[in-house]
C-alpha cells in the first residue's frame, strides 16, 4: 500500500497538463488498437494480453517492492519478451492489415502523383490504341457522379494500368465494345452504354457512334472523354458537349494534366470514402 502511496506522490510532482497528454496519448492508441480490432478473432487476445502485461507488472512491483525477489522480477522479464514473440506470431494478420493501411496514407502516395500516374497510363494506352487504330472511349469522371452508367456497364473497379486497358479494347473480347468509365485512380466499369448525341457533323466530320457517345456524356455532365477512331486512328477529347479533333499526343497530355488537377480535391473525398469501406469490410471478412 505505501507503495501506491509513493507513486501517487511522485506523480503528483509533475505538471498537471503534462501527466494528461500523456494519459490521453496512451488512452488513444489503446482506444486505436481495439477499435481497429474490434470484431476479429485477435480482439479477445489482445485484451487477454493487456490484461496479463498490466496484472503482472503491477503485482510484480507490489512483490519485488516489499520483498525484493529479484530473481523473480528476472523471470517476468524473459515472461515478457517471451509475450512479445508470441503476440507478433499471433497478431500477424492483424499487423499486416495495419501496414497495408499505412501503405495507403496519404504521405506516402499524395493524390496528384496518383493522379498523374493515371494520367500517364491512360496517355500510354490511347496513343498505342490509336497507333494499332483500335477503336476505344474512355470516360473519366469528375465531380457529377456516374453511377446510373456504370449500373449498366460491367463494374471491374480495378486500378487503371495501360496493360488492363489495352486488353479491354483489345478487338475480339467480350468488353471491347462501348465506353469504360475511370473514377479517380481506377477504372470503374467497362462495356458502358452512353447516351448518343443526335447524329450529325463536325467540321465536315460524320460522327461515328463513339463521338456521338462521347458528345451526348460530356453534355450531360462534367466528365472527359477520350475517343480512339477506328477507322482513322485519330483521337479526340469531348468536354462539355463539344469535341476536339485530331489531338496529338502533347495535347492530350496537357488536357489530361488539366483535368486531374481539377480532381485532385475530388479525389481526395474518394480515398477517404474507400477507406472506411475497406475497414468496414475487413472487419466483416475478419
Amino acid at each position: 500500500m505505501e507503495i501506491l502511496v509513493d507513486y501517487f506522490r511522485r506523480v503528483g510532482m509533475y505538471e498537471w497538463w503534462v501527466v494528461a497528454i500523456e494519459l490521453l496519448l496512451i488512452g488513444l492508441v489503446v482506444y486505436w488498437a481495439v477499435d481497429f480490432l474490434e470484431g476479429t478473432r485477435g480482439e479477445r487476445l489482445f485484451r487477454g494480453v493487456i490484461f496479463i502485461l498490466i496484472a503482472g507488472f503491477l503485482i510484480l512491483k507490489l512483490v519485488v517492492g516489499q520483498f525484493a525477489f529479484e530473481r523473480l522480477q528476472y523471470l517476468y522479464n524473459g515472461f515478457l519478451i517471451a509475450v512479445l514473440i508470441i503476440a507478433v506470431a499471433a497478431f500477424q494478420p492483424e499487423i499486416r492489415r495495419a501496414l497495408i493501411r499505412i501503405g495507403r496514407a496519404r504521405f506516402l502516395a499524395s493524390p496528384s502523383l496518383q493522379l498523374a500516374r493515371t494520367a500517364e497510363q491512360i496517355i500510354n494506352t490511347v496513343t498505342e490504341l490509336a497507333a494499332s487504330k483500335i477503336g476505344a472511349i474512355i470516360v473519366i469522371e469528375k465531380r457529377v457522379a456516374l453511377g446510373e452508367f456504370i449500373e449498366t456497364g460491367v463494374q471491374i473497379d480495378a486500378k487503371v494500368t495501360a496493360e488492363l486497358l489495352k486488353s479491354i479494347f483489345r478487338p475480339g473480347t467480350d468488353l471491347h465494345d462501348m465506353a469504360v468509365i475511370v473514377r479517380g485512380d481506377r477504372i470503374a466499369a467497362a462495356k458502358v452504354q452512353l447516351p448518343l448525341a443526335e447524329a450529325g457533323s463536325v467540321d465536315g466530320f460524320i460522327l461515328g457512334s463513339r463521338h456521338r457517345a462521347a458528345i451526348g456524356i460530356t453534355t450531360g455532365s462534367d466528365a472527359t472523354c477520350l475517343v480512339v477512331s477506328e477507322e482513322t486512328g485519330s483521337i479526340s477529347i469531348a468536354q462539355t458537349g463539344k469535341l476536339i479533333r485530331n489531338v496529338s499526343e502533347s495535347q492530350l497530355r496537357l488536357h489530361l494534366t488539366s483535368t486531374m488537377d481539377e480532381m485532385v480535391p475530388i479525389f481526395e473525398r474518394l480515398r477517404r470514402f474507400q477507406r472506411k469501406s475497406v475497414a468496414r469490410n475487413d472487419k466483416d471478412t475478419t
